[in-house]
C-alpha cells in the first residue's frame, strides 16, 4: 500500500477534487425538464403578472401600468368586470354541480352493466366510448341541431307524439340541457373505462363469501363493491370536477352564452374580455383569479385523497 494512499488528507481531497463532476451530474439529469419548465410554466406567469398590471395593447410600444386596478375591479359591484365575471363563473359552478353527480353516476351504471358477461359487451362497450374521440365542435353542433328550436330531432318527436315544441335554446335555465346532456353524452366513456379497470380489480372470492353468507344483489352493491370503488370514486370526481370548471366550447357552440349570458362559462367570458373588448390586461386579472380558486379547490381534494389514503 502507498504512502499517499494512507494519508487521509491526500484521500479526502482527492475525493472533493475528483468528485466535482458527480456533484454535478443529478443537475445536468435535471436541466432539459428545467429548461422547459422555465419557458413553458415560469416565464408565462411572470409575464401574466405583469401584463395584469398594465393597460396592455399589442399594437403600442409602451405599456401604462395600472398596479391591481384589474384586481380591485374584480371586487367592485359597480364595475362590468365584476358583475359579469361573478355571474359567469356562477354558471360554471352551477354547471359542475349538476353534471358531475351525473358524469359519476351513468359512469358507474354503464360500467356495472358492460362488465357483466352478456352477449356483445365489447361492442356496448366501443359504442359507449365512441363519442369521446368527437372533437367539442362536432359535439356541440350535432346536440344544437338535436335541441334547434325550429328543426331540431328532439322538437320533431315531440311534436310527432301531440306535445307543444320548446324553445330549449332561447329559454332560461332550459338552455343548460343541451349541454349538460351532450357533455354526459360526450365524456362519459373515459369515466367508464377507468369504472372497468376497477371492477376487474375487485376479487371473486369477496363475493363469493358474501354469497354463502346470504347477501343479495343489493347488500353485495352497497358493502364490496361502493366500497373497493371508493378511490377511483374520488379520482373520478376530482378530475371530472376540474373538467367541469374548464367549461368553454360545449357552451360556445351550442348555444354561444345564450340567452342573457345565462350559459356564459367563466373561461369564455375572460376570452371575450382580452380578444373582443381588447382588455388583456383584466382578462389576465380574471384568469389569476380563476387559477388561484382552482389551487384552492385541488388543494382540497388532494387533501381529500390524502387522508382517504391514510384510512386505506
Amino acid at each position: 500500500m502507498s504512502l499517499t494512499a494512507q494519508n487521509p488528507e491526500f484521500t479526502a481531497r482527492k475525493r472533493r477534487g475528483g468528485g466535482g463532476f458527480h456533484r454535478v451530474e443529478p443537475y445536468l439529469y435535471l436541466l432539459p425538464h428545467a429548461i422547459l419548465f422555465f419557458v413553458f410554466v415560469v416565464y408565462p406567469v411572470v409575464y401574466g403578472v405583469y401584463v395584469s398590471m398594465h393597460r396592455f395593447d399589442l399594437l403600442q410600444q409602451t405599456q401604462t401600468f395600472v398596479g391591481f386596478e384589474y384586481y380591485r375591479n374584480l371586487f367592485d359591484s359597480s364595475t362590468p368586470q365584476s358583475q359579469f365575471f361573478w355571474q359567469t363563473l356562477l354558471n360554471t359552478t352551477f354547471f359542475t354541480i349538476v353534471s358531475v353527480p351525473l358524469l359519476v353516476a351513468t359512469s358507474l351504471g354503464l360500467a356495472l352493466l358492460v362488465h357483466r358477461p352478456i352477449f356483445g359487451r365489447s361492442f356496448f362497450r366501443a359504442v359507449f366510448f365512441l363519442p369521446g374521440i368527437l372533437t367539442v365542435s362536432v359535439m356541440g353542433i350535432l346536440w344544437r341541431w338535436m335541441f334547434d328550436n325550429q328543426i331540431g330531432l328532439v322538437n320533431a318527436v315531440m311534436t310527432a307524439v301531440g306535445r307543444e315544441p320548446v324553445p330549449w335554446l332561447a329559454t332560461q335555465g332550459l338552455a343548460w340541457v343541451p349541454i349538460v346532456v351532450g357533455t354526459v353524452w360526450w365524456t362519459i366513456g373515459f369515466n367508464m373505462t377507468l369504472y372497468l379497470a376497477a371492477l376487474g380489480n375487485i376479487s371473486q372470492s369477496l363475493y363469493e363469501a358474501a354469497e354463502i353468507d346470504g347477501a343479495t344483489t343489493w347488500p353485495k352493491f352497497r358493502f364490496i363493491t361502493l366500497p373497493m370503488l371508493a378511490p377511483i370514486t374520488l379520482f373520478v370526481g376530482v378530475t371530472t370536477a376540474l373538467a367541469s370548471f374548464q367549461l368553454f366550447g360545449q357552451s360556445q357552440v351550442i348555444t354561444n352564452g345564450g340567452p342573457t349570458r345565462t350559459t356564459q362559462s367563466v373561461i369564455q367570458y375572460i376570452t371575450e374580455e382580452g380578444f373582443s373588448n381588447n382588455q388583456l390586461g383584466s382578462a389576465t386579472a380574471m384568469g389569476f383569479v380563476f387559477g388561484v380558486m382552482m389551487l384552492l379547490l385541488t388543494a382540497v381534494q388532494f387533501r381529500i385523497m390524502a387522508r382517504d389514503a391514510r384510512e386505506a
